[in-house]
């Protein structure tokens, strides 16, 4: 039996991936803080900030190195600025009525991390000295059997938690850690501050049972692959048929490693970008992720290791798109207690309805690659309202053209 409960409110929110480095010119926390009343204005309620801690120097990548190179697991990255900064903009974040949590990495450390000279021992050692995980050459590997590193560990969680007043934590390769240390983590943190979110970098089922929120990679593998082999209508109809890891999950476009390592969302879907940011704001246990400048559009790779700053415009093109995705997640109630998903194949469409008592949202994405007709009516049996045009629908509406790339959303009551 599961020991923790997952936050009433998570259900139905939603989580936006903040890289503090390339958001603004001066890549500060001040300077992120000015975007809050854009971002609460927008629907976000959860902001995740990518890793905000000291960059290791020795062996460091590019000009200022890896996010998760991590020298020092209490304090700020200068560059982001200092503690009162940081806790400027955690209080304008709670004060906008959002919340923030953390990028935790709890599996290995920056070559020159504090504890190298402290606690040596913490670190696995070769025949050479410290090792790397993988090819992962800027980083040194945790041992995990050390039970004093642990406690180091979950005490620096804590510290985030009780002085610094985030709440929660986005689990960096969750899975390379071991369970019982993230049980052990919650178990502590959560008396601090209950309520706390935690999200799983993990397709790892077993880890369900410490995290309320997981990812979904294989989805996102799956759909890039049938979209570029032209199947997907039924490749991803099968996918869904079989996908079903317990708990909430988090769906996304693009994150700081897709857009920097394979592209952005425009590159890897084309046509199909905004069809699948669709599915991922409304499926069945759904966490939308936005990435920091997906509202713009962000057409280009962010430098992962050097600055690089989003080319803001405003307001943003895609702004209200989304906005109408988070309304749609607030008003339609569906998500605080799905009871039924059903899922269509129609010719080259995919198509799902989502149900709750009397309530129903039914979305068809077209991933096919010619014009169809779509006659939504067949699946509703009741009037509606499609979300993004404000159409009201009933059952004797005429079926409509349907171009490759599009979506439609409508909600009954």
């Amino acid at each position: 039996m599961k020991e923790f409960s997952t936050p009433v409110f998570l259900s139905s929110s939603n989580i936006y991936e903040v890289n503090i480095r390339q958001y603004t010119p001066e890549g500060t926390f001040r300077a992120f803080a000015a975007h809050i009343p854009r971002l609460k204005g927008m629907g976000v309620e959860i902001l995740w900030l990518m890793p905000i801690h000291p960059i290791g120097k020795i062996n460091r990548k590019g000009t200022l190195g890896s996010y998760y190179s991590i020298a020092h697991h209490t304090a700020l990255n200068s560059e982001f600025g200092d503690e009162a900064d940081f806790d400027f903009l955690v209080d304008v974040i709670h004060k906008a009525g959002m919340k923030v949590i953390l990028d935790w990495v709890a599996n290995h450390a920056a070559w020159d991390h504090i504890w190298t000279k402290l606690n040596p021992d913490f670190f696995k050692r070769g025949a050479f000295g410290f090792e790397s995980p993988f090819d992962w050459t800027d980083v040194i590997q945790i041992d995990h059997s050390n039970m004093k590193e642990r406690d180091a560990m979950i005490e620096a969680m804590m510290y985030w938690v009780e002085e610094r007043g985030i709440d929660g934590f986005r689990a960096d390769l969750a899975h390379l850690t071991p369970l019982d240390f993230w049980i052990e983590a919650r178990r502590k943190c959560d008396k601090i501050k209950p309520g706390l979110i935690w999200l799983a970098e993990s397709e790892n089922e077993n880890y369900t049972e410490a995290f309320d929120i997981t990812f979904t990679w294989r989805w996102m593998h799956a759909a890039e692959r049938a979209i570029k082999e032209e199947n997907a209508p039924t490749t991803l109809f099968k996918f869904l048929q079989q996908q079903d890891l317990p708990g909430l999950r988090l769906y996304f476009t693009s994150n700081h490693d897709e857009n920097s390592w394979n592209g952005t969302e425009w590159e890897k879907y084309g046509i199909y970008a905004r069809a699948l940011a669709v599915f991922s704001f409304l499926y069945k246990d759904a966490i939308p992720l936005l990435y920091s400048g997906q509202e713009i559009p962000n057409f280009k790779r962010l430098a992962f290791f050097d600055k690089d700053t989003l080319k803001w415009h405003f307001p943003p093109e895609l702004e209200d798109f989304y906005k109408k995705l988070y309304i749609i997640r607030k008003e339609s109630n569906v998500f605080n207690s799905v009871s039924e998903v059903k899922l269509y194949r129609h010719n080259e469409l995919l198509i799902y309805s989502l149900h709750s008592n009397d309530k129903m949202l039914l979305v068809a994405l077209h991933f096919g690659i010619s014009k169809i007709k779509f006659q939504p009516a067949l699946y509703t049996g009741i009037a509606g309202k499609e979300i993004f045009t404000g159409t009201q629908w009933v059952p004797s509406i005429d079926p409509v053209e349907f171009s490759p790339g599009e979506f439609m959303v409508i909600s009954t009551k």
